[in-house]
């Protein structure tokens, strides 16, 4: 085991490769979609709030996925994949990586105060916050840890919209249901690497019950679910042709994902987990963003 290092910079730079900040971009451009949207037909910018959207999403995010490395440091060290992460590896100590994620949802409460006078940010910033921390350990009991983790990342729009808005805008649901449906999707494909590991350690995963054969056609199915949704939203939302032609080639991007990954072959299911998704999630909102400017 390795010495963590103490310099201020590189204590940084591992915290950073802890929660895999780069990661924050399946999420984020959603809730500033949303916002884009709420500023385009329902109130007026404000800095403050911008400025709330980026911390709040940052804060929340590197509470969860620390308190993941956190609950799952033993199971890490076990599994040949992942005993290279900070806390098995020795790169941090458990305690710095709870602390952290006490630090970040301690910061995630105090950034809904930007919404003010909307109070209601702060009232559900508990809550919420909650159950993301609750994913990490969902796996233990079900194998539909999966879509809790698919759940989580669908309330980026809807609590933007709360946050600018103070009301939940029906469209919204779509776009919720197809980020439902595409993380669910994705996270079942890349859960197919681990699976013998988790059926030896009795976790609860799709692949690991069900057999990676059926858990790819699961996930198949979850992604077409995400196209028809986000056709749904596209068609409800202020949007219009040209985000459409987005989805088009977001379900493109979904059939090339399940043709690159397969039972024999899952040596491609980290390119699919974060290139491919990666470029459906920017791709969503910069065509959103061309939108609204275009059409309006």
């Amino acid at each position: 085991m390795t010495t963590a290092e103490t310099t201020p910079t590189s204590t940084f730079k591992n915290y950073l490769g802890l929660i895999r900040f780069s990661h924050t971009i399946f999420a984020l451009p959603f809730a500033l979609l949303s916002a884009a949207i709420a500023w385009a037909t329902q109130v007026e910018f404000r800095l403050q709030d911008l400025c709330g959207i980026l911390l709040c999403m940052v804060f929340a995010r590197t509470a969860a996925m620390a308190f993941n490395r956190y609950a799952d440091r033993k199971l890490d060290a076990e599994n040949p994949r992942t005993k290279g992460r900070h806390i098995p590896a020795g790169i941090l100590s458990a305690r710095q990586v709870l602390g952290l994620t006490i630090f970040s949802g301690l910061a995630f409460i105090a950034s809904t105060l930007l919404f003010f006078p909307n109070q209601t940010p702060l009232i559900l910033s508990v809550p919420v916050l909650l159950f993301l921390l609750g994913y990490s350990y969902v796996k233990r009991f079900s194998m539909w840890a999966h879509y809790w983790l698919a759940a989580a990342l669908m309330l980026s729009p809807i609590a933007t919209w709360i946050a600018l808005t103070g009301t939940v805008d029906p469209s919204l649901w779509w776009l919720a249901a197809a980020i439902f449906f595409w993380v669910g999707g994705f996270d079942i494909i890349y859960a197919c690497q681990d699976a013998e590991f988790d059926r030896k350690a009795g976790l609860f995963s799709i692949p690991a019950r069900i057999g990676i054969p059926k858990a790819l056609k699961l996930a198949a199915i979850s992604h077409f679910l995400c196209a028809i949704a986000l056709i749904l939203f596209a068609w409800t939302s202020p949007l219009s042709w040209l985000f459409l032609a987005s989805v088009i080639v977001v379900a493109l991007l979904l059939i090339y994902e399940h043709a690159i990954v397969t039972p024999q072959d899952l040596s491609r299911a980290g390119i699919a987990f974060f290139n491919i998704n990666a470029i459906i999630s920017i791709g969503l909102f910069l065509f959103g963003i061309a939108d609204l400017w275009l059409t309006r």
